[in-house]
């Protein structure tokens, strides 16, 4: 061939020939080739490397099959979805790994709440553990975490104390009870839920204690003779709130010296010794 003429080789089929016809070899392609010089060279294609596989689940491959748990871990994780990965927890994957669930202390330690056994009793999906389903006949695990509801209820004994915790916070972990649902009416028909607590604490009923401006109609639905003699009578007790006088605690019953000082001469007092000798009771005045 002469310097500066160029030769063509053609494919076709799986058969390669030159342009004199000349059989060289077989191919599995078919294209045309143009080499302009004798001595021009055709680069060869890069080689890419495939991927390494590592053989290390991430999170990413866990919720391509695990999508409820992926599901619970993305709108009620808490710290499960924040704090740790699957990996964490689930170290390793079937075959290879057989036992991938964790016991929960396994991180929960240092607590005696974590010290319990049967976790899954009221934490019955570790994707989701603050939703809490709580088990019946439940008050000593209650305790482990709500430890200040105890004292109160062993010091100021009433019903209360003799009841699990479950029977009034039942179901569903975090649920303040109506007071109503056991109690039904209250003291008087006027009353409704938010009153109870005006004067009651639901771990200590009976320490009644009360703000200095409870409205006098809220102890008239418990003392309601007191009430209706106070509120028919023509004195100027009338018009004084229950708590003005009985302020310091429940059922404290204050001297009238305490308001009215020492108003008589000692000839007086010294004959009668009780105001209510002649007053009668505060309630209900003599004129």
């Amino acid at each position: 061939m002469k310097k500066g003429m160029s030769k063509s080789i053609y494919f076709k089929g799986s058969i390669m020939f030159i342009a004199s016809g000349t059989l060289m070899f077989s191919l599995l392609c078919c294209t045309k080739v143009t080499d302009t010089t004798a001595t021009k060279q055709t680069a060869a294609p890069a080689v890419v490397a495939a991927p390494v596989d590592s053989g290390i689940l991430s999170n990413s491959d866990c919720k391509k099959c695990h999508t409820a748990a992926t599901k619970g871990i993305l709108e009620n994780g808490g710290l499960h979805k924040t704090a740790v990965t699957c990996q964490d927890c689930h170290e390793g994957h079937p075959p290879e790994i057989k036992e991938i669930i964790p016991s929960c202390n396994q991180c929960h330690e240092g607590k005696p709440h974590y010290e319990l056994e049967g976790c899954l009793s009221c934490h019955s999906n570790p994707h989701t553990p603050k939703i809490i389903t709580l088990a019946e006949n439940l008050t000593d695990a209650c305790l482990t975490c709500h430890a200040e509801q105890k004292p109160q209820l062993v010091e100021f004994e009433s019903a209360h104390s003799q009841l699990d915790c479950t029977s009034c916070h039942q179901d569903t972990h975090g649920k303040i009870p109506s007071c109503m649902d056991c109690h039904a009416g209250g003291h008087s028909p006027e009353m409704v839920q938010a009153d109870c607590g005006n004067c009651h604490q639901a771990h200590k009923p009976l320490k009644v204690t009360y703000s200095d401006d409870l409205a006098s109609k809220q102890c008239g639905s418990c003392h309601d003779m007191a009430f209706t003699q106070l509120m028919a009578s023509p004195t100027k007790h009338r018009d004084v709130s229950c708590v003005t006088c009985h302020k310091t605690e429940h059922k404290m019953v204050p001297k009238c010296q305490d308001c009215h000082g020492e108003p008589h001469p000692a000839s007086i007092t010294a004959k009668f010794k009780s105001c209510g000798d002649c007053h009668n009771i505060a309630h209900d005045l003599n004129k």
